[in-house]
């Protein structure tokens, strides 16, 4: 990426760290994270405008708490440490980090006693979010206390001399009420940053990469009918025009006339030359009385392989594929355990470049899911389309639990359709990060016209969530849920009894399987 201006995130572990990326990125600079282990030449060729050193669970002091070079504090850019952060600062320069008597954890009120750049606007007294065991009893040479809470004398410090910073609370969460300016202040009144970070910039840049990457090669892509993979089907024509080809694959896990419904959105409002495979009869005969998930998906990911690889042997001079990575497929594996980066191979069309030798375009693998959306509504596609829910790879495949038939996807599709719908129809579609139906392998007994029925148990499961890394359950009202089951139950045969998903996400995952 051709950016002047980059944050570097170095991750001690902690869960909010990747909320310290978006709040950076929200204020229009661009950050990564980094795992603790960076060596200084690897923040040198990063070239970052400023560090900000995360929380982490742990103590400075305990026997394997995670450490950093001591060269890379020494660089001569600004820092801002955050909770453990400082705490780590504040070990380095030689002050001391002691077990709190009084621990602090949630809201709490934090007292500005000192003038700083950071809390620039600040109000003097501001509700923040604590989370921290240890405290600060002894600043190092050169430091000063700049805020104040009730059980933290020390909450934030800085040394202006060396544009070093680092505070007791998290500002990266709601809960700290003004932490979106302390985070600003930091990146304007202490960086310098300017704030190129747009989709604008990053759809021109983005372009010329590619046409400088690809030349006059030939590229494909796999079109699922999902939002990354469309707009990155749409970036990827802007740079490269006809050279482009897709690919959109009918597995019969699709919902209710999807399939059809991508086909016009293609040609109609996106004019995306693509190729269209019926393969349906294909995937479902070969996921005949298979139950387990993990099964399920290295069939569907298999055949898809094999279908996808046969058509586009088609195609002439093909020697990239475009694939809709996102920022958290890449960063997933990186924590305080190591720096290396794992990408996860569930993607639709994961196993392809290797097995026809093919160069990956992957334009989306420093964006989070709402970036993506951002990018597509630059490139002026539908409203409805990119604010679509996110759809599983499998498919439907993995929301009929246990052996899965043409039947029980019908039977899916149809109760799936009406709950979906009746949510758009109420207004609420956009307020859910997801949204669908699961066909359980569970049939109970009813009573439908004075006679005995036993039939399928469907489950409802609608979430909040800003990236789908964590998530509650979406609480609708209960005359909407009572409709909801009435419609499908009296509507599709085949079920009589519906249920409603309260698990929040830890500890359960958004899809079932």
């Amino acid at each position: 990426m051709l950016l002047e201006e980059k944050i570097l995130i170095i991750d001690f572990g902690s869960q909010f760290t990747q909320l310290i990326t978006r709040r950076v990125r929200e204020a229009n600079v661009y950050s990564e994270i980094y795992s603790h282990k960076i060596t200084l030449q690897e923040v040198l060729k990063f070239n970052p405008s400023g560090i900000i050193l995360s929380g982490g669970p742990m103590s400075v002091y305990d026997t394997d708490a995670p450490d950093i070079d001591d060269e890379i504090l020494k660089i001569k850019i600004p820092i801002l440490g955050i909770c453990y952060g400082l705490q780590i600062l504040t070990k380095k320069f030689g002050g001391k980090v002691e077990p709190a008597k009084d621990r602090e954890y949630g809201r709490a009120s934090l007292n500005i006693i000192k003038t700083s750049p950071l809390f620039n606007g600040i109000n003097l007294s501001s509700q923040v979010w604590m989370s921290h065991g240890d405290y600060i009893t002894e600043l190092p040479d050169g430091f000063e206390t700049i805020a104040s809470s009730d059980h933290a004398p020390i909450a934030a410090v800085s040394n202006e001399k060396s544009r070093i910073y680092g505070v007791q609370f998290h500002p990266e969460v709601v809960h700290t009420l003004e932490g979106k300016k302390i985070i600003n202040n930091f990146l304007y009144n202490i960086c310098n940053c300017k704030g190129e970070w747009t989709p604008h910039n990053f759809i021109d840049n983005t372009i010329q990469e590619i046409k400088a990457k690809v030349n006059q090669s030939k590229v494909i892509c796999a079109l699922s009918g999902g939002v990354d993979s469309t707009v990155a089907a749409v970036l990827v024509k802007k740079a490269i025009g006809e050279n482009l080809t897709c690919i959109h694959i009918d597995t019969g896990l699709m919902r209710k006339n999807e399939s059809q419904k991508i086909r016009e959105v293609f040609d109609k409002k996106l004019s995306l030359d693509h190729i269209h495979i019926d393969a349906s009869e294909l995937f479902i005969s070969r996921l005949k009385n298979i139950s387990d998930p993990e099964q399920k998906r290295k069939i569907i990911g298999n055949t898809f392989i094999e279908v996808f690889e046969s058509e586009a042997k088609k195609i002439k001079g093909v020697e990239f594929l475009v694939q809709g990575t996102l920022y958290p497929d890449v960063i997933e594996s990186v924590s305080v355990k190591g720096s290396s980066v794992t990408i996860k191979s569930h993607h639709n069309v994961g196993g392809l470049p290797e097995k026809m030798n093919l160069k990956l375009i992957e334009p989306f693998r420093t964006l989070f899911k709402d970036e993506v959306r951002n990018v597509g509504h630059e490139l002026n596609i539908p409203e409805e389309f990119i604010q679509r829910h996110p759809f599983p790879g499998p498919g439907l495949a993995v929301r009929v639990l246990g052996p899965v038939d043409k039947e029980k996807l019908d039977m899916l599709r149809e109760a799936d359709d009406i709950f979906i719908k009746s949510i758009i129809d109420a207004g609420l579609y956009n307020d859910i990060w997801q949204a669908f139906a699961v066909l359980l392998p569970v049939q109970s007994v009813g009573v439908m016209g004075d006679a005995r029925t036993y039939e399928y148990v469907l489950a409802l499961r609608a979430v909040t969530s800003v990236d789908g890394m964590t998530a509650d359950w979406y609480n609708f009202n209960h005359d909407f849920l009572s409709n909801i089951s009435n419609k499908i139950i009296n509507k599709v045969r085949g079920i009589n009894r519906v249920v409603y998903d309260i698990s929040s996400k830890p500890p359960a995952t958004i899809e079932w399987e």
